[in-house]
């Protein structure tokens, strides 16, 4: 099970190291290493948060996630973002961009901290608004039931969670930011990506839904047709509702990795200003990330151990307040890194007691072995 699941990661790892060794000798080597270990201590509630969103994908869209999904993260949010950021920041293409990275690193450092400021309103908003919609929605389990009953007593009202994080957005740029339009405009992109998105999956998931409920009333009907030849050919509405809802669920997935990767990428030139040192080392980092949302479906973790979900959303909301602080004023990593270990670990310890409490574990752990990702092989 961990060598099937953890395998391509086992095999980057050696092969990012080795190239860090090349490249840039032991030290290198080490510097990898470190920002693998800061990639996945940053993005462990990504990991959950994936994994939730995941199993309700079907089997091809899965397949995408952990192939172009993995291209996407590693390459593009971890090599070409970064140069894209700063292509546009100082209005090079991204060959001077790759240029200016490799030969004037300093440079290089001080464009991307002077699009942070934007690019953490982006982030920061995506993620606050995934923050909100969980706590504001009534639950059957609640972790902290003190904070989050009256959190869902009030999220009653509607469209509550675009006020509060439309308010915190304004604060946030009146308050710390040198430019405030800017920030503005970046944060309500990040908002109004999140709605669309997250909006678009949830609705062709209902659709794909009601189709199924159709599909099975008129099954008889259906292949009563399909035997007289009259069936029609290509695929049927179910599935296109299916794949639609895939779709969006996954690029809701990658905009997520994306949002998370923004603290990682800025807090990786703490360690090394060389860009390909940093994608060698988040990249190692991203594809623990992406087994580790594979190993949680596959053994049903956020179903035997139901409180870690709600740790991993309240680990987002401390993420997504350290991004909006750090607009004004640098939040050191090891911040946002251990607020989200700690948050998640007393979530998991919080179901182990449950657990213990409630004479063993969940029902849905009960069936032991392990779950496939929608009854195929990823």
């Amino acid at each position: 099970m961990i060598l099937r699941t953890f395998g391509w990661s086992f095999g980057v790892t050696v092969v990012g190291l080795l190239l860090a060794l090349l490249y840039d000798g032991p030290t290198g080597l080490a510097l990898v290493a470190v920002l693998a270990v800061l990639e996945v201590s940053l993005s462990f509630d990504n990991a959950v948060v994936n994994a939730k969103v995941l199993d309700r994908m079907s089997a091809f869209w899965q397949k995408i996630f952990l192939t172009v999904g993995i291209a996407i993260a590693v390459f593009g949010m971890r090599l070409v973002f970064p140069l894209l950021i700063v292509g546009i920041t100082a209005k090079l293409s991204p060959v001077e961009a790759f240029d200016l990275a490799l030969n004037d690193s300093h440079r290089y450092h001080q464009l991307m901290n002077d699009a942070y400021p934007m690019i953490a309103a982006f982030g920061g908003m995506f993620l606050l608004m995934l923050f909100l919609d969980f706590v504001f929605e009534e639950r059957a389990d609640k972790w902290l039931p003190w904070l989050e009953r009256p959190l869902a007593r009030i999220g009653k009202l509607d469209q509550l969670s675009v006020v509060v994080a439309g308010g915190s957005l304004a604060f946030v740029a009146w308050l710390a930011a040198s430019d405030p339009g800017s920030v503005m405009i970046a944060g309500v992109l990040g908002m109004v990506t999140y709605i669309l998105v997250n909006g678009l999956g949830e609705l062709f998931s209902e659709a794909s839904e009601d189709d199924d409920e159709d599909d099975g009333e008129n099954e008889d009907e259906a292949g009563a047709e399909a035997g007289k030849g009259g069936g029609r050919s290509g695929p049927s509405s179910l599935a296109l509702a299916t794949g639609k809802a895939g779709f969006f669920l996954f690029l809701y997935l990658e905009v997520l990795d994306a949002s998370f990767s923004f603290d990682g990428v800025i807090g990786a030139f703490a360690i090394s200003t060389d860009p390909i040192v940093i994608a060698l080392g988040l990249g190692i980092g991203a594809m623990y990330i992406r087994s580790l949302t594979v190993f949680l479906v596959r053994k049903g973790t956020l179903h035997e151990y139901v409180y870690l979900e709600h740790g991993a959303h309240w680990a987002i909301g401390a993420l997504a307040v350290c991004m909006l602080v750090s607009i004004g004023h640098h939040v050191p990593e090891w911040i946002t890194g251990g607020l989200g270990a700690g948050l998640i670990i007393a979530a998991f310890a919080s179901s182990v007691v449950r657990n213990r409490s409630h004479g063993g574990d969940s029902p849905d752990s009960a069936a032991g072995g392990d779950r496939p990702l929608h009854s195929t092989q990823v």
